[in-house]
């Protein structure tokens, strides 16, 4: 497996904590050698979304946000520089609002450790 893949999902092992890690069906997550380096991750616990589970995905809905906003229908994109540009943009939006991607999370009805910032 390449290292910047698996960096996506290492830990510090100073925390001693488990991990779940849920997952789309995107094939190179679930690659011979992804599952045989999760297998060898005594931390780590893998969950597969159904096929097409888009109410369990929460960046389902950021790009739904995205498109809504920043990628809106009346977007006059030429270049793919322009509409990628658009697209960063509306993730520093929702990114930059520190309840936003929370409420995605909470909004698919699934929770993370730790809680989300309160009010």
């Amino acid at each position: 497996m390449q290292r910047p893949r698996r960096q996506a999902v290492e830990r510090d092992e100073s925390e001693g904590e488990s991990v779940v890690l849920v997952w789309d069906g995107l094939s190179a997550h679930w690659s011979r050698s992804m599952r045989a380096w999760a297998a060898e991750q005594d931390w780590l616990t893998l969950e597969r979304l159904p096929a097409y589970a888009p109410e369990l995905n929460p960046v389902e809905l950021l790009w739904s946000a995205v498109k809504a906003r920043e990628l809106a229908a009346n977007l006059a994109g030429y270049h793919l520089a322009g509409v990628a540009d658009a697209a960063e943009r509306g993730i520093h939006r929702i990114c930059s609002n520190e309840h936003l991607p929370w409420s995605f999370l909470t909004h698919t009805g699934l929770t993370i450790h730790p809680e989300p910032p309160q009010n």
